[in-house]
């Protein structure tokens, strides 16, 4: 049986989260842009990248481990490229920004290249391709995670020497197609999702984690917080190990921020660098011709028949827009312990705890 969940709207979470950061002297446009893009994740079913990871958060703040107070210093600028330290500032602040400038540029120029380092916690990342797709821009995003211990093993390794390394793809829809957006970590599982398990009481598939000695576990019990005992796996063996890799070098390297190796100091918290490429699908050909590919592409192949008729195949970026519908017309589930530490955040900053929906828990 599932831990007992309550409900909440989106609106609720975020007022939440804006509060309890607002205590923590976060600046009042930073906290509510921290606070939506939090609940975002969760209304698109992404509950490891949403407001469960305030009290983590909120550790960060009172330990210095988020800037503030600080400034973005854009570091490189031309036509055509972005690069700025976030100097520890938000993510998501840090985030909006370049990717804001990236856009005037791509859409002038055709394509445009950026690069963040030493930014918080960028958070899911599909909601900047999501944006980005709303522009009518396509992108693609790498990112590598330093500041605290790595957390996945290499493919032949049996520790870890890697963050989750997320990679990111967008591509806008037509008048027939909604938007593609493949968001993936380059581990079998994103360890928010083994922080949920664990929260909820319940094992992960098998394949997915290591123990201390490097042998194969499916109890995510020791592995509530970002700093775990034993590795996460990477997905399809040298596949996901040689996309890691691939971020530490794109994200890391290009945008100055380093790479996980361990001469670079790690202070516990969560840093992220991000090169982002975002290209102009008008300024490469025949936009009418290019919608009606698409539209061919997605038919014929989610006209494939499925292996089990109650999961038919879907295009990248449909689970998350079924989700959004869902939770906004059901609310946003939340689990007993994530709830219990939530509320005991709001008491701890003297902030009001949160009330579920009425008639929206259940088992």
């Amino acid at each position: 049986m599932s831990a007992l969940e309550s409900r909440f709207n989106a609106d609720q979470l975020i007022a939440f989260s804006r509060r309890v950061l607002e205590r923590l002297d976060v600046r009042d446009a930073d906290a509510q842009r921290v606070a939506e893009h939090l609940v975002s994740a969760n209304l698109a079913g992404h509950d490891s990248h949403g407001i469960g990871l305030l009290p983590a958060y909120t550790r960060h703040a009172q330990e210095g481990l988020v800037d503030l107070k600080a400034a973005i210093e854009v570091v490189r600028e031309t036509s055509v490229i972005y690069q700025v330290d976030a100097k520890r500032s938000w993510g998501v602040c840090a985030a909006d920004r370049v990717l804001s400038t990236l856009s005037e540029k791509a859409l002038k120029e055709g394509l445009a290249c950026g690069s963040i380092a030493n930014a918080h916690h960028l958070g899911r990342i599909g909601a900047y391709a999501e944006t980005l797709n709303a522009r009518g821009l396509a992108s693609l995003h790498f990112i590598n995670v330093t500041d605290h211990a790595p957390l996945v093993a290499p493919f032949r390794g049996s520790d870890a020497r890697f963050g989750t390394n997320p990679i990111c793809i967008g591509f806008p829809g037509t008048d027939e197609r909604p938007d593609f957006m493949l968001d993936i970590a380059t581990s079998t599982i994103a360890l928010g999702k083994v922080r949920v398990a664990a929260a909820k009481g319940v094992t992960v598939p098998p394949g997915t984690l290591l123990d201390p000695m490097g042998n194969p576990m499916t109890d995510p019990s020791g592995m509530a917080g970002f700093e775990i005992k034993g590795a996460l796996t990477p997905f399809s063996r040298h596949k996901g190990y040689g996309l890691a890799y691939a971020c530490e070098l794109l994200a890391g390297l290009l945008s100055g921020g380093g790479t996980i190796q361990p001469e670079n100091e790690r202070s516990g918290g969560i840093l992220n660098s991000m090169l982002s490429i975002v290209i102009n699908p008008q300024m490469f050909g025949d936009t009418g011709w290019m919608a009606k590919e698409q539209e061919a592409l997605a038919n014929y192949v989610t006209q494939s028949p499925p292996m089990d008729w109650d999961s038919p195949v879907l295009v990248p970026g449909d689970p998350e827009r079924a989700w959004r519908g869902k939770r906004e017309r059901e609310g946003i589930p939340l689990d007993e312990a994530t709830l219990a530490g939530l509320n005991e955040l709001a008491s701890a900053l003297k902030t009001p705890e949160l009330e579920p929906l009425k008639g929206r828990s259940e088992n």
